[in-house]
């Protein structure tokens, strides 16, 4: 009989992690565009390092992240519930505000 220790640590499910700030196109783009990103990762580390990878992939040369934290249910409001979606299947979503 095998057993496998339960690690009371590890979470039942993905954590979705959302990721917000502003990001920019330019280097003279004082304004910038607001964003939320969000994905699915194992910790806030990899989450940063995957949002910023994704929003460079995207075209944007810089971008200032003021929060992170994770989504503990299923948003009920458009583009966060699509977004959370597509997150859970390994999605990087980014969505932009302005």
């Amino acid at each position: 009989m095998s057993v496998t220790p339960d690690n009371d640590n590890a979470p039942d499910e993905p954590l979705i992690f959302i990721v917000i700030g502003k990001a920019y196109e330019t280097d003279g783009d004082a304004e910038g565009v607001d964003i939320h990103v969000m994905l699915r990762a194992p910790d806030d580390d990899t989450a940063v390092r995957e949002a910023l990878n994704a929003l460079a992939e995207e075209g944007f040369l810089e971008a200032d992240l003021d929060q992170i934290g994770t989504l503990d249910g299923i948003p009920e409001e458009e583009p966060h519930a699509s977004a959370y979606q597509g997150a859970l299947e390994g999605e990087v979503a980014i969505i932009r505000f302005g």
